[in-house]
Parts: structure tokens; C-alpha cells; sequence
């Protein structure tokens, strides 16, 4: 391939959604390209009619675009098309490359049925050797093999493997040597007329040029009989990195028992998609420095295949949340605005029209959730969020310690002063809260937590939250937009606390 730039793919299965592994593979392959200038194709391997669904095709696609991730070639458009392999399979593509093994005898028709393929791997299994193809249909003449085809008996096409040994240099690994006498004779074609995935992967490889091959060290048993069908076709080889796997936190392979496995499901819980494809792109590889909230060029610039290490990577959950957070912290919260309202519609504490005083209201709520939370799905259950959209005087009655401080006597003169300080009208603004409260101080003789905490009680039926003079913005510009609910101003909520506790009394 001398003379070609870096040519890389991605070539999903549509058989289901796109996980943590796969798309960490896609999120190497990109970067790897992006940083040397290359090509970045996105192939369908759909060779399996039965499990690939259109649906899982638009999904892997979409949630690629939400990571960020573009592609040079690929189903819409390029010059190596077909893209998918149900489409390069109605061409013949395949059947043609089949017809140049065939011409120089490289495969051979094997008519085992499976209960003979399962008694010659137990039998291997029983001698301690490797459970490969026996090669039971290999010394079969030609002439008594095509009459067997020819009179309609099933069967598969297998590849020769030749004897001795093969080795291949790995750009994570080294140099990799392979015993040939190990590896059974693969199926290249199966009996229903579709090419195996050893042999479609090699064609279309080929024929898309494509130059480095960056995928999981659980493909490392492919590569001696990918790189034999490559010599067999009369072609270079690409270049392979072998990516080590992603692991649980209990160091078994990730999966599904783990909780979120898949892009879906970190895109519905409002992740930064920035923060997945900066988590993703930490396992398992090094940045230069020590700065780990990286933004996808500054991944671009650093990424460097030497720095990706051998040993598996382990999908933690803190760290992605840490890095989620990060990400908040990093993005205007105008941006993030239009991904949040749709959890607090869902939360049924949003309308279904949403006007620009929501918005606003919104997006100073975000400048102080952005701190603490790592996805926008959290915003609803947050404490701010909650104690201005839902301030529920009875909760004070339900929480012993603050039933208690409602009955001190210092406490609920505090309370009495401030209510009658602060002014009816609204909004109330900062600057009146802050004068309220320091009357009420000199009034009542108390300062520090004997002044702040009885007026945290009167504005929020809670003994702890956020700041203040945080909240009380967020209270009274939400007491003047229409909500399901209806929010009370803070006036109104201190005199509700008020009464309430003349009620306790």
C-alpha cells in the first residue's frame, strides 16, 4: 500500500447497540487518523441476516455523531464502495475473490455436518490438543467432491492453511509468531452462499486500501488466517494494533450485568458527550501531560498509539462521572439549557411550552447545579432544583431535627422578625434579602447560624441546601414564571413557615 495515507475503518455489526468496547475501538481508530491526517471510514459488516436490523444501523451511526465522531467514507458516500456488506455480497464481490482461491486450489468443499464437527472437537479436546478443524475433508479428490456438490449435498468452503508458522509485528504488542499447526482450516464461505466474517473482513480491506487495522486484542486468533487469505489474494497486509479489553470493575469482561454499557444509555442520561469521549479515550491510553479533561482536539493533538498500555482497562464509574462534571463546569449553560429541559419535563415540573423567562430561569438554575452534578438526567433530583420548585412546609413537621429547632424559642423569633421585614411585593432582590436579614439579626440579638440557619428554615422547609443568596434569585424568578406547581415567592414562604409553627406551638 506504498503511496496510500492512513486509511482506517470502523466496521460495526448492526446486530445492536454500540458499547463501551466498540466504541472506544472507534474512538482509537479516529483519533489515531485525525492525529495522522488520514482517512476514517465507518464500514457495515452485516453479513448476519438473521440478528442485523436497520434500526441498530442508524443507532451505531447516531450515537458515533454524538461522540463527535465524523467519518471520511462510509454508506452515504466514498470511492470504495459499497459500504455494507449485504450490498457488496448482491455485487459479488465476494464470490469473486472466491473464484481466485478456487483457481489456485486455496479452498475446498467440507461436508461435515455439525454432530461430525462437535466428535472431532471433543475427540481433540480428549488428546489435549487445540479444538480445530480436523481437516477430515481436505485430501477429498476433486472430481468426487464436485459430484458430491453437484448432487445438492450441503457444504461449506474451507480455507488451506499452509504448515509451519507465521509471525506478524503488532504496533501495540511486538512481534507475534503463530504456530500454524494450531489453527484449523476456517470456513470462508458458508453453505448458504454468504462469504464468514475471516474472509468479507480481508476483501473489503483490500479493496478499501485500507492501511492500519486498530481493533480488540479478542480479534489477535483472527490475524494468522486474515493474513494468509491477504498472501493468498496477492495482496500487502495491513498494519495491526490490538487494543487490550474493557473490563468491569470486578476485572471480568464488561458487560451488560455491569449497569450502562452502551453510548444509549450515557446519551439519555445527559452526559457531555465531550466528558464519554474523553473517558473512553482514557482507557487504556496516556496523554503527555497530567491533565486528564481534555477536549476532543486536544485528544487529537496528543494521541499517540505508544502510549496505549497492555494491560485492560477498567471501566470506572467515578471517574467518568468526575470527568462528566468537568465537562459541565466547561460549558456555557445557555448550551446545556435546550439537553436539560426535557428531564424536567419528564420530572412533570416543566411545561410542554417552554418560553424564554423558562430558559433564563433554566440556565441561572445550571450556573449553580454545574458544580456538583456529572449528567443533566440528575437536575430534577437535585436539592436546589427541588427546594425551589417544591418547597413543602409539612416536611418540616416530618424531619425531627427541624420540628425541633421550630419549637427553640430563639429560632422562632428569628423567623417571626424576618417574615414581617421582608416585603410583600416581588421579586424580592438581593440587596432587600441581605437587608432583611441583618434587621432581623439586630432585632433578635443573633448572628452567624443562630440568624442564617432559622431563615434557611423559613425559605426552605429544610435545615440544609445551597447558598442563600444563591437560592434566592432562583426562588423569586421562579415564583414569577408559570410553573405546574406554582412556586411561592420568599415572602410567602416565610410567612407559611410562620404560621406553621404558631401551629407547633
Amino acid at each position: 500500500m506504498k503511496g496510500v495515507g492512513i486509511r482506517t475503518r470502523f466496521a460495526p455489526s448492526p446486530t445492536g447497540y454500540l458499547h463501551v468496547g466498540n466504541a472506544r475501538t472507534a474512538i482509537f481508530n479516529w483519533l489515531y487518523t485525525r492525529h495522522g491526517g488520514g482517512t476514517f471510514i465507518l464500514r457495515i459488516e452485516d453479513t448476519d441476516q438473521e440478528r442485523s436490523r436497520p434500526e441498530y444501523e442508524a443507532a451505531i451511526q447516531r450515537e458515533l455523531r454524538w461522540l463527535g465522531l465524523d467519518w471520511d467514507e462510509g454508506v452515504v458516500a466514498g470511492g470504495h464502495g459499497p459500504y455494507r456488506q449485504s450490498e457488496r455480497h448482491a455485487q459479488g464481490i465476494y464470490r469473486d475473490a472466491l473464484e481466485r482461491l478456487r483457481a489456485t486450489g486455496d479452498v475446498y468443499p467440507c461436508f461435515c455436518d455439525m454432530e461430525q464437527l462437535r466428535a472431532d472437537r471433543d475427540a481433540s479436546l480428549r488428546a489435549g490438543k487445540p479444538p480445530r478443524y480436523s481437516g477430515r475433508c481436505r485430501a477429498i479428490p476433486a472430481q468426487e467432491a464436485r459430484r458430491r456438490s453437484e448432487s445438492g449435498e450441503p457444504a461449506v468452503l474451507r480455507f488451506r492453511i499452509p504448515e509451519g508458522s507465521i509471525r506478524f509485528d503488532d504496533l501495540l504488542r511486538g512481534s507475534i509468531q503463530v504456530d500454524l499447526e494450531q489453527v484449523g482450516d476456517p470456513v470462508v464461505f458458508r453453505s448458504d452462499g454468504w462469504p464468514t466474517y475471516n474472509f468479507a473482513v480481508v476483501v473489503d480491506d483490500i479493496s478499501m486500501e485500507i492501511t492500519d487495522v486498530i481493533r480488540g486484542e479478542d480479534h489477535i486468533s483472527n490475524t494468522p488466517r486474515q493474513l494468509l487469505l491477504y498472501r493468498a489474494l496477492g495482496a500487502e497486509p495491513p498494519r495491526f494494533a490490538h487494543l487490550p479489553l474493557v473490563l468491569g470493575p470486578d476485572h471480568a469482561p464488561l458487560s451488560k450485568r455491569h449497569g450502562d454499557t452502551s453510548l444509549a444509555q450515557f446519551a439519555e442520561a445527559g452526559f457531555p458527550a465531550p466528558a464519554v469521549l474523553n473517558y473512553l479515550a482514557l482507557l487504556g491510553w496516556a496523554p503527555q501531560g497530567k491533565e486528564d479533561v481534555l477536549s476532543a482536539q486536544q485528544l487529537v493533538g496528543q494521541f499517540d498509539l505508544k502510549r496505549v498500555g497492555r494491560s485492560a482497562g477498567v471501566f470506572d464509574r467515578v471517574k467518568l462521572e468526575w470527568l462528566g462534571n468537568q465537562h459541565l463546569r466547561r460549558t456555557p449553560s445557555e448550551d446545556l439549557i435546550p439537553r436539560a429541559v426535557p428531564y424536567l419535563q419528564a420530572s412533570g415540573d416543566f411545561p410542554a411550552q417552554v418560553g424564554g423567562d423558562h430558559r433564563a430561569w433554566l440556565g441561572h438554575l445550571l450556573d449553580l447545579l454545574k458544580e456538583s452534578i456529572s449528567h443533566l438526567s440528575q437536575v430534577p433530583d437535585t436539592d436546589a432544583f427541588r427546594i425551589v420548585l417544591h418547597f413543602d412546609p409539612d416536611a418540616c413537621l416530618r424531619d425531627p431535627e427541624v420540628r425541633a429547632d421550630l419549637k427553640d424559642p430563639a429560632c422562632r423569633e428569628v423567623i417571626r422578625t424576618f417574615a414581617k421585614l421582608l416585603p410583600r411585593e416581588r421579586p424580592l432582590d438581593l440587596e432587600t434579602y441581605r437587608k432583611a436579614a441583618q434587621e432581623t439579626g439586630r432585632l433578635a440579638e443573633v448572628k452567624g447560624r443562630s440568624l442564617y440557619h432559622p431563615i434557611r428554615l423559613a425559605l426552605t422547609a429544610r435545615a440544609s441546601g445551597p447558598e442563600l443568596v444563591r437560592l434566592v434569585p432562583l426562588i423569586e424568578e421562579a415564583a414569577g414564571i408559570p410553573l405546574p406547581l406554582g412556586v411561592p415567592g420568599c415572602a410567602q414562604r416565610a410567612w407559611k413557615i410562620a404560621e406553621l409553627m404558631e401551629g407547633e406551638a
